[in-house]
């Protein structure tokens, strides 16, 4: 069931703030109290799917220590196909609860 709407997951958090990999997977764990933890196989596809449809640009950051971190951030389509993901998540959701 989540694995579906991961795209979206992922719009949802670059919508708040640019983010890195790992970081995305991190806050995944976190905000859902440990229960899902996305793979980072899976996530680097689904970013990868992003950026091609243009709803995700990726940058370097300039980290002083360590290596390099790569940050994605949402574009303006993106905010858009967000926005029409939360929309048809909330009307399926709002069908699903009326059935179940």
């Amino acid at each position: 069931m989540i694995r579906g709407h991961i795209d979206a997951i992922v719009l949802g958090l670059l919508s708040r703030d640019d983010m890195y990999g790992y970081q995305i997977c991190k806050t995944i764990y976190s905000k859902s109290h440990q229960l899902y933890e996305l793979k980072e196989a899976t996530l680097y596809a689904s970013l990868r799917r992003l950026e091609a449809q243009d709803l995700i640009t990726s940058y370097w950051g300039d980290e002083d220590q360590g290596s390099r971190r790569k940050y994605y951030r949402i574009t303006r389509e993106g905010r858009e196909a967000y926005d029409k993901c939360k929309a048809d998540w909330e009307f399926a959701k709002k069908v699903i609860d009326m059935l179940i």
